[in-house]
């Protein structure tokens, strides 16, 4: 065989193997509807464990307010804590509330982005003192790693809350 006939097998071969990869790539792809699916279990049972979450956090703490969210900005839940401040000073007294407030929301499905995205924002008297987002393609979602990233959002902000940040 002359050196010719061996190329062009190696270009035929090569080709082969860049249709086998392509088929397999395609094969793996997720249909838009699977993805919703899939976006939509996960999201059931991230909101469900934020939910849970948050409402270990306000028993922990009395005054706060539990609520579920379901907007258009995503499904999760909500923990809010007004306080009185009263100051005394020599001229005048003043008082000022306080807010608190945490939630976490898990965001609609995208179908640019197809991922599943979760976003935490916490305020304590006032100042805010976390925004987070996470997020994972769908089509490769680690579970038991996104439970654990909104379990540490959760005693992130009880830590803070309990300092008095």
């Amino acid at each position: 065989m002359d050196f010719e006939s061996r190329l062009s097998q190696a270009i035929q071969r090569g080709e082969q193997t860049r249709d086998a990869r392509q088929y397999a790539r395609e094969q793996k792809a997720l249909s838009e509807e699977e993805l919703k699916n899939l976006h939509s279990a996960i999201r059931l049972e991230l909101s469900e464990h934020i939910e849970s979450g948050l409402r270990q956090l306000a028993e922990h703490f009395p005054g706060f307010r539990f609520e579920t969210v379901v907007s258009e900005d995503g499904w999760g839940a909500r923990i809010s804590r007004d306080d009185l401040s009263l100051s005394r000073s020599r001229s005048s007294r003043r008082s000022e509330t306080l807010y608190s407030r945490f939630q976490i929301l898990v965001r609609p499905f995208s179908q640019q982005a197809k991922i599943i995205e979760a976003h935490g924002k916490g305020t304590i008297r006032n100042r805010e003192i976390l925004n987070r987002n996470s997020f994972q393609f769908l089509a490769e979602c680690d579970r038991e790693r996104f439970l654990e990233v909104i379990d540490q959002w959760i005693l992130e902000y009880a830590e803070k809350f309990a300092a008095g940040e």
